[in-house]
């Protein structure tokens, strides 16, 4: 009887998983992105240069936690074992024309991302220590009214982000290790445990504090081997870009009349793998960008700030593993050896030596420690929200438990857990979409008064007053009446 329900169970997930992945939510996130692309005229475009002009005050945090400290914590989830395996997976399944679909891909999400980052923004709330909390629970219930819906949102991030992703990403580390160093895996679920232990007790400031560190320095290393590859084989690289676009539209397949189903391959797969790697509209993110103290002081800042985070997830981290392994050659991708984060070790050690497979083990080692932490915060935000006054109860009982799941990830494989995590996900994916879509007019409306005020040459400046929609429904300690009138 257990055995023909848990087969029943799996059954009815990888089914709803083909449904929501395999079609409902790609139509969907590539729709939002370009219905926000539109109404935004281009934002990610037009706006470009000032994502990079706001890193200049991103530091400024008046003791909160500062607009970079919330990037960081992003990237931290969204830069993962997604950017060295998913990039590998995408290419071996879909050709070098899937990274053409993932740059596509993130231009639209750049523009999602924005949205939500904003309203997170605007709909989050004084947390009474100098921080904030916010993120899609909070404006589905603020700005539409509709607390069971965003109950349900936080029901499912916590499974996904909180609990279920932080065990594959402790999976991946010590698989890594183990293969590359031959550490036993249980080592490493307790030395994991150790050093998280003391950044989660810690809140969310010692986890944006850690993010703040490590992030940019491992993307940075990344990078710089990334350059020299490209460096060493720089004849070949106007090659290897016309062999992403020619794979892009079938071109290569052209005499060999391949062409829809090569091209089809590419779009989906480089679709689906840049979707969940910069999480544009998952409602992921929101949860950190709400935490920051802008600067300026206008919840549209921080969704300049998130736009960038989407930028350097994927076109820039994920085109560097993509240079990394087209570069190695076609031979590699036509042979069968190897798939996933083996994939990118054998392409690395192709170009560098035996060593490039160590240090794709400690490049996923740090981007998967940093997602784990990240995750967490997404859901002891969402924690405390379900929780009310009986919060820290509950975060300390979440806190055990995902040390729990960070050690039994090290040593299990739980596959079938792993794929209830992506139908959850999926769902907080459409609820947070649905949530966006209807309240996309009050982030126009934000975007505006931020364009106005930055085009009359001042620093623009959130006045609450100035919205109707908005005037009852933001937290007046995270969000004062300023007085000043429109112009």
């Amino acid at each position: 009887m257990d055995n023909a329900f848990f087969a029943t169970f799996t059954g009815l997930v990888d089914a709803g998983n083909g449904l929501l992945w395999g079609s409902v939510l790609i139509y969907l996130l590539l729709g939002a992105g370009l219905y926000f692309t539109v109404m935004t005229r281009g934002i990610q475009l037009r706006y470009f240069g000032h994502m990079f002009s706001l890193l200049r005050r991103s530091r400024e945090s008046d003791g909160g936690i500062s607009s970079f400290q919330a990037l960081s914590t992003s990237l931290a989830a969204r830069v993962g074992t997604g950017n060295l395996a998913g990039v590998a997976v995408a290419i071996s399944l879909g050709g070098p024309g899937a990274v053409f679909w993932m740059w596509m891909t993130a231009m639209v999400g750049m523009a999602t991302s924005f949205i939500e980052s904003t309203l997170a923004q605007a709909f989050k709330t004084d947390h009474g220590d100098g921080t904030f909390r916010g993120g899609p629970a909070r404006y589905i219930e603020r700005g539409l009214g509709l607390r069971w819906l965003a109950a349900a949102f936080s029901v499912c991030l916590i499974i996904a982000f909180g609990l279920a992703f932080n065990s594959v990403q402790a999976n991946s580390i010590a698989q890594a290790m183990e293969q590359a160093f031959a550490v036993p895996t249980w080592a490493i679920g307790v030395l994991l445990v150790a050093v998280v232990t003391p950044i989660i007790f810690g809140g969310l400031k010692s986890i944006a504090r850690v993010a703040e560190l490590i992030v940019p320095l491992m993307a940075l290393l990344y990078l710089i081997l990334a350059l020299a590859v490209v460096a060493m084989n720089v004849t070949e690289l106007p090659g290897a870009i016309g062999t992403i676009v020619k794979s892009a539209f079938g071109l290569e397949q052209a005499a060999g009349g391949a062409v829809a189903y090569a091209v089809s391959q590419a779009i989906m797969n480089g679709i689906q793998r840049g979707l969940f790697s910069n999480e544009a509209g998952m409602g992921s993110a929101p949860n950190a960008a709400a935490t920051a103290t802008t600067k300026p002081d206008h919840p549209a800042a921080q969704g300049f700030i998130q736009m960038l985070g989407v930028f350097l997830d994927t076109l820039v981290i994920c085109t560097a593993t993509a240079a990394i392994i087209i570069m190695a050659g076609p031979e590699l991708l036509a042979g069968d050896e190897a798939s996933g984060i083996q994939l990118t070790q054998m392409a690395l050690s192709s170009h560098v030596g035996r060593w490039g497979g160590m240090f794709v083990a400690v490049a996923i080692l740090l981007f998967a420690f940093t997602s784990v932490i990240a995750n967490y915060s997404y859901g002891e935000v969402n924690v405390e929200y379900l929780a009310g006054r009986r919060a820290p109860a509950a975060v300390l009982i979440y806190r055990l438990a995902v040390l729990a799941m960070v050690m039994v990830g090290s040593v299990a494989s739980l596959g079938p857990i792993w794929n209830f995590a992506d139908l959850s996900m999926g769902m907080m994916a459409i609820i947070n979409l649905i949530a966006i879509l209807l309240l996309s007019p009050v982030a126009f409306a934000l975007f505006r008064d931020y364009e106005r005020q930055l085009r009359a040459g001042a620093e623009p400046v959130f006045n609450p007053a100035q919205f109707p929609r908005l005037v009852d429904r933001v937290d007046a300690d995270a969000w004062p009446a300023r007085g000043a009138k429109r112009e």
